[in-house]
């Protein structure tokens, strides 16, 4: 497997730390509404990584958090009456609905901020007394100058950052720079520690749940979305330099925007589409194959043309695993899990390739193609039949694509015997009832 580093801007190996082993990070959402498709995008992107790693024999260990504190979450509580844990506990179950949805494994660990705060307030403590923090009127903020490398993500200058940051200054901080991992604050949900009442600061919590879920300082892949490069990367690569010296991660992972109908997806200009009425409306099928339709780096764009042209591709998909289901069970011919390694390689190549999921699946429409004309002859080659079948579901569920096998009854396949009968007499008027029978059973 290769992927594009965001830190280095080269496409590099993906070298485990541990022989086998893959730790993966990836920075979950802030529960304070439902998920969009915006968020949707990186569920897909992920784990379709996940998968293809886990069918290469790797072990995957895959965390993504919930950030449950915030100043979005303490309003929202305050303006519905409610504590922060209802509105979060909501939306973390709206958030895994549409990864359920989405058909996405749930990550093997989920970690709330809030079930982290000793960590993150040890950890703060351990930044000030090393220098690379400083506390003012019960805030605590991180001294970008204690990490020489600032900027390394991101690829900007200290000097051109500073520039954009004066726009912002805050008379508190030693630099325009410095951002907060500690606020104090007497609105919301608050923690007592040496230095006030409050919450922490955004970007130290990653920082934190990934040492304290993966027992380490430096992980395999750490992966979010492109918005998050700059500034929460940038400042989690900062804290972990200024105590540990590493970049936190070897892979730096990061997908695209949404786009809709040529314009960003944005609050601000109202066109946020949530992705529970996209389910809702189209299917989580469709959805999936959306969101990895488009090469996981590029921005994804959304409109009316690419719902239909997804709901007309997962259609023929589906039909020919329908039929292939059907001549197998028709001629009672055994199976098993038989797979085409000589077809199913190619797709896995695609995939080692920076994730390359446009040409795996130019590979899944060839196969679709091969299970076609292996099922137009006159008497099938079971086996190869099979064979084919098996690769195409193999490649379907790395995809994150699910259809339900078609299971004949002994009256299912009398009636289709029935049909073949009238077509075969020319018997069409016939033909078309028992024709319109097994396509309502989802048989044709």
């Amino acid at each position: 497997m290769k992927l594009y580093n965001s830190y280095t801007q080269k496409i590099e190996p993906l070298e485990p730390i541990e022989p086998g082993k893959v730790s993966m990070y990836v920075c979950g959402p802030t529960v304070y509404n439902y998920p969009h498709v915006g968020n949707a995008r990186p569920i897909a992107v992920f784990d379709t990584l996940k998968k293809a790693l886990e069918a290469q024999g790797l072990n995957v260990t895959y965390v993504s958090n919930f950030t449950d504190v915030d100043d979005k979450i303490i309003n929202t509580a305050i303006e519905q009456h409610v504590s922060e844990k209802e509105i979060t506990d909501k939306y973390i179950k709206a958030y895994n609905q549409v990864r359920s949805d989405l058909h996405a494994d749930l990550p093997d660990v989920t970690p709330r901020v809030t079930e982290t705060m000793d960590q993150i307030i040890a950890f703060i403590q351990e930044l000030i007394d090393a220098g690379a923090a400083y506390r003012v009127d019960g805030d605590v903020y991180f001294r970008v100058d204690a990490d020489p490398k600032y900027g390394e993500l991101s690829h900007q200058r200290i000097e051109d950052l500073m520039v954009g940051a004066r726009i912002d200054e805050n008379d508190k901080k030693e630099n325009p720079l410095d951002f907060t991992l500690w606020k104090a604050t007497d609105q919301g949900i608050q923690w007592d520690t040496p230095w006030s009442k409050g919450r922490p600061g955004w970007h130290t919590e990653c920082v934190v749940m990934i040492q304290n879920v993966f027992q380490k300082n430096l992980i395999d892949i750490h992966g979010g979305g492109l918005d998050l490069k700059f500034p929460h990367h940038e400042n989690e690569i900062a804290q972990c330099e200024a105590l540990h010296h590493t970049r936190l991660a070897n892979l730096w992972v990061h997908n695209g925007m949404i786009n809709i109908d040529g314009t960003k997806m944005s609050k601000s200009l109202g066109n946020v589409w949530w992705a529970n009425d996209l389910i809702k409306k189209f299917g989580g099928n469709e959805i999936r194959w959306i969101l990895i339709s488009t090469h996981y780096r590029a921005p994804l764009n959304l409109s009316e043309e690419t719902f239909t042209a997804a709901e007309k591709e997962l259609k023929r998909i589906q039909t020919v695993l329908r039929q292939a289901d059907v001549k197998l069970q028709l001629a009672d011919a055994p199976v098993d899990d038989a797979i085409d390694e000589e077809v199913f390689a190619p797709f896995m190549e695609a995939l080692n390739d920076d994730l390359n999921t446009p040409n795996a699946i130019a590979v899944v429409f060839d196969t679709v193609k091969k299970l076609n004309q292996a099922l137009r002859v006159r008497e099938i080659d079971t086996n190869k039949v099979n064979a084919l079948k098996n690769t195409l579901n193999k490649m379907l569920y790395i995809l994150g694509i699910e259809f339900e096998p078609v299971q004949l009854t002994e009256a299912d396949k009398k009636l289709y015997q029935q049909w073949r009968a009238c077509v075969k007499a020319k018997d069409f008027e016939k033909a078309d009832q028992y024709r319109a029978q097994l396509q309502e059973k989802g048989i044709l």
